[in-house]
């Protein structure tokens, strides 16, 4: 299963496992695009599952970076090495 983070909005990101991870997909009636992974995290204490991060596709890159900060505090799974 794939880890999966959609970063919705400012305020909201919602987690899911996916067994697949296309390039675009239909997520709460909007489309999302793939912006990273999936990836699998480096070893720490504990095995983790490859991450996959959508964002909203209408939005920049410079706009998915701003929610990806935002979210880094809130998922602990985006702070992770790859």
């Amino acid at each position: 299963m794939i880890f999966t983070v959609f970063l919705v909005s400012a305020d909201d990101a919602k987690i899911e496992h996916l067994e697949e991870a296309p390039e675009l997909l239909d997520y709460d009636g909007r489309p999302f695009s793939l912006r990273g992974g999936p990836r699998t995290p480096q070893p720490t204490d504990h095995a983790w599952d490859p991450v996959a991060v959508y964002a909203p596709d209408e939005l920049s890159e410079e706009e998915f970076l701003e929610l990806f900060e935002i979210h880094k505090k809130r998922v602990p799974e985006l702070n992770l090495r790859y």
